[in-house]
């Protein structure tokens, strides 16, 4: 048998930042900071120019302050088997309420447990879009050349 090298793929390597993606995770946004707002009690947006500058300052946030708390909270991640991630995905929800507070926005999260809560539906709506949307791939091996 030849020695031959073994590869593991994790992604395509690199982010997909097309105007279709960014829209297209842009609404997914939207409609979970809309669906906490109806099922977490804790979670007010009162109109929908409020949910759409939400979604906007939710994504500068994501984009901006989440790798850096990610990286600070890394050791948390790791002894907590990645359940503090909720903690932080929480965080960068209240992140986006203070901010939107600031710009006089009609966007509220009342709480830590209102945030968490949000955070775990925010993420459910993501995980099943993203399921929803990924090109299936072929089964079977691949070979790398």
């Amino acid at each position: 048998m030849a020695n031959r090298p073994f590869f593991i793929r994790f992604g395509s390597g690199r982010p997909d930042w097309t105007p279709e993606t960014l829209l297209y995770r842009l609404v997914v946004n939207a409609t979970g900071l809309f669906l906490a707002s109806v099922v977490v009690s804790g979670i007010e947006i009162d109109d929908w120019q409020s949910l759409v500058a939400g979604t906007a300052i939710f994504a500068i946030v994501n984009s901006l302050l989440r790798p850096i708390a990610m990286f600070l909270s890394c050791c948390f991640i790791i002894f907590t088997l990645g359940l503090f991630t909720v903690v932080v995905n929480a965080a960068m929800l209240g992140a986006t309420a203070w901010s939107a507070g600031q710009l006089d926005l009609n966007f509220h999260v009342d709480g830590f447990w209102a945030a968490v809560s949000g955070a775990l539906v925010i993420s459910a709506v993501s995980l099943l879009a993203n399921l929803i949307s990924r090109p299936r791939r072929p089964r079977g091996p691949t070979r790398d050349v």
